[in-house]
C-alpha cells in the first residue's frame, strides 16, 4: 500500500495543504488526477474547491467520490472534519468497502485529520464529538494501530478540570489493547509496502501503549513493527 496520513490539512499561517505539499507530490508521483472524499464537512461542493484550489499548482485535478470515480481512482484523498459523519455516510452509500478494496490494491491514500482516523481499524480514538450514529465504529484498517490527529500535549500550567488528550488515551487503553500513535500538528506517516516512516515538521509524535509510559517519537523514525500487530478491542469483555 501507499499512504500518506497527515495529522491535518491546514497549519496556522500557511494555505491549506501547503506544510505537506512535497509530501503529497512524492505520493502522487506522475498521478495527475484524485478522488476526494469531502463526506467529513456538511458543504462538499465548498470542500472540493478548496481541495482543488490547493492542488492545481501541482497540476492535479480533483473529482468528486462518486462510485465510479472511486472504482477507477488513480488515487484517493479523504479529507478532515467529523470523523462519525465521515464513517457514517461511507457505511450507509457502501462506499468504505469499495475505498479499502481499492487501497489495499495499490490506489495511493491520503487522508488528514478524519481521513486519517478512517485508515485504522476504528474510530474509536478520534476527538470528534459523536454529532451523528454510524453503524459500527469499524474504519478502514488499513494500519492495525489507532491514530489521534491533533494531538495536544498536556499543559502543566492549565487550570481546566477536563481530561486531557492523554487522559483519553489511557481510558482507551484500558479497554482496548491497541497501540495509538498521537499525531502532533504538522506530523505524517508515510507507508510504502510494509514500511512506515514518520515524517513533517519536527514537533514528532507520541505512541501509547497499554501498560505502558507514553513514548515520544521522533520525526524520520522507522514504525514498521506497527504494522505487524493485532489489534484486541474491549478485552473485558
Amino acid at each position: 500500500m501507499e499512504l500518506l496520513l497527515l495529522s491535518n490539512s491546514a497549519t496556522h499561517g500557511r494555505p491549506y495543504l501547503d506544510h505537506a505539499r512535497d509530501a503529497v507530490r512524492n505520493l502522487l508521483g506522475d498521478i495527475d488526477e484524485l478522488v476526494f472524499v469531502p463526506y467529513a464537512l456538511a458543504d462538499h461542493d465548498a470542500y472540493l474547491s478548496t481541495v482543488r484550489t490547493a492542488l492545481e499548482p501541482l497540476g492535479v485535478s480533483v473529482v468528486g467520490p462518486s462510485d465510479a470515480a472511486l472504482q477507477s481512482a488513480s488515487a484517493i484523498f479523504v479529507g478532515g472534519g467529523n470523523t462519525f459523519r465521515l464513517v457514517k455516510t461511507l457505511q450507509l452509500n457502501g462506499q468504505l468497502d469499495l475505498i479499502h478494496d481499492r487501497v489495499r490494491g495499490g490506489t495511493p491514500y491520503i487522508g488528514s485529520s478524519a481521513g486519517t482516523n478512517l485508515a485504522g481499524p476504528s474510530l474509536r480514538t478520534s476527538n470528534d464529538m459523536p454529532i451523528v450514529q454510524p453503524p459500527s465504529f469499524e474504519t478502514l484498517g488499513l494500519v492495525p494501530f489507532q491514530l489521534n490527529p491533533h494531538y495536544l500535549d498536556p499543559d502543566p500550567t492549565s487550570t481546566h478540570q477536563g481530561e486531557t488528550r492523554e487522559v483519553r488515551i489511557t481510558e482507551f487503553l484500558e479497554e482496548n489493547d491497541v497501540p495509538v500513535l498521537g499525531l502532533r500538528e504538522g506530523t505524517w506517516l508515510r507507508l510504502r509496502g510494509e514500511s512506515l516512516l514518520l515524517d513533517g515538521l519536527p514537533a514528532g509524535a507520541r505512541l501509547f501503549r497499554r501498560g505502558a509510559s507514553p513514548e515520544e517519537i521522533a520525526v524520520g523514525r522507522d514504525l514498521s513493527e506497527l504494522m505487524s500487530l493485532t489489534p484486541r478491542f474491549d478485552v473485558h469483555q
